[in-house]
């Protein structure tokens, strides 16, 4: 018998009908012995017209309350999915985020958890019931409710699976695993068996939506096997673990792109110390993050600065840079947001060369201009003009031979 966590995306429960078959699937697990513990988000949509709502009464509505507003989302379906079970003769019980004891920092709408008290989840799991928890939220030290962010509720379910020392954590959404490319940009992309952690987390950075990037690092700091699967069929997904030796075969496990970037230049800034403080600190004080960042040296003590930020936070960014400029005496600030940054990521380039001529020569041949290059250990990431973004992805999936087999 295995203590299982399974998580359900929006487009899972997305009506009573796709929670019946999500409770189904959850029935089919109890009944094969398991322990199971379900995290679950809003229905498709409902997030986005609680904000749609709030924006209506407010341009900038408190964000104490938004997060209370937004809690109720999970609430809903939590609630309405341990109904269903119950109606099945399954003894579930549904909790929200403060009754599971997710405990987070006070950040409304981006909190991060700091601690999950399982006393409770556990008494009920000893007792055999399944737990419904609310995703996505959680309960700051002065009690009142926090949201996790985007995504949040992939990041409640490996945290909960974590503190319960789960055998396995299933995210259930609308895909079947994770691919060695975006599918609906490259066709030949085919299906993972497995990915290390290390993969997981620069794909999720570089533009895969598959998982939420906190949620994988979670994952690796407690070692919760992470699998990957569709709740519209049976097939097996794609397993989230610990790198072995076998990862290391394959140079290039992932080709990722990511469209919502936009570059900034400041031209002819002195080349002193301090200077670079000066600025990224207003910025990132901002909340704005920076991502590639590049410094070319010219004659007579000045330097180019170049970097990216998403397309976003772009306008926000220009103002900001605008007036340093002027602080520091550099000549200009300009950029550009059509931009994107195409990446290959795998373990196996921390023990084979060429990895950066391969991606290189491919995006030359088709006359593809690289205008920013960012590495790691397992990865590299260019930055090319966006309209070449789908065509990068398909000659570099080929060019490292991820194709799949006709």
């Amino acid at each position: 018998m295995s203590l299982i966590v399974q998580k359900y995306g929006g487009t899972s429960v997305a009506d009573l009908e796709r929670i019946r078959n999500v409770a189904n699937r959850v029935a089919k697990t109890y009944d094969a012995g398991n322990d199971v513990v379900v995290v679950i988000s809003a229905m498709a949509g409902v997030t986005d017209n609680l904000v749609d709502m709030a924006g209506q009464i407010s341009d900038l509505p408190e964000k104490r309350e938004l997060d209370v507003l937004l809690a109720t989302g999970e609430q809903t379906t939590a609630a309405l999915l341990a109904m269903t079970l119950n109606s099945m003769n399954y003894p579930a019980r549904s909790l929200l985020g403060h009754q599971a004891e997710v405990r987070t920092d006070c950040d409304h709408g981006n909190a991060r958890i700091l601690d999950i008290g399982a006393d409770r989840i556990q008494a009920l799991v000893k007792r055999r019931n399944i737990v419904v928890i609310a995703g996505f939220q959680g309960c700051d030290p002065h009690g009142d409710i926090t949201t996790l962010g985007r995504g949040g509720s992939d990041t409640s379910a490996v945290a909960v699976a974590a503190a319960l020392g789960a055998d396995s954590c299933e995210i259930y959404t609308d895909v079947d695993g994770i691919y060695t490319a975006d599918p609906n940009v490259c066709p030949k992309a085919k299906k993972l068996n497995v990915i290390s952690y290390d993969e997981m987390l620069n794909m999720a950075s570089l533009g895969a939506k598959v998982l939420q990037i906190r949620s994988v690092g979670f994952a690796k700091k407690y070692n919760v096997p992470i699998h990957v699967r569709s709740s519209f069929n049976e097939e097996e997904g794609t397993m989230v673990v610990n790198e072995d030796a076998g990862m290391e075969s394959l140079i290039v496990t992932s080709v990722t792109h990511e469209k919502n970037q936009a570059r900034i230049t400041l031209k002819k800034v002195p080349d002193q110390p301090g200077v670079a403080a000066k600025i990224f600190t207003p910025i990132t004080q901002a909340g704005v993050i920076v991502d590639m960042i590049i410094q070319n040296t010219r004659a007579g003590g000045q330097t180019d600065l170049t970097f990216t930020v998403p397309t976003a936070d772009y306008d926000r960014a220009m103002a900001l840079e605008k007036k340093i400029a002027q602080e520091i005496g550099a000549e200009d600030v300009f950029g550009d947001k059509n931009i994107a940054k195409v990446s290959v990521i795998g373990v196996g380039m921390r023990n084979h060369s060429g990895v950066a001529s391969i991606m290189f020569n491919t995006l030359a041949k088709e006359n593809i201009n690289i205008s920013m290059i960012s590495t790691s250990e397992i990865r590299i990431s260019c930055v090319i003009e966006e309209k070449y973004t789908e065509l990068a992805v398909r000659v570099l999936h080929t060019a490292f031979g991820l194709d799949a087999e006709e």
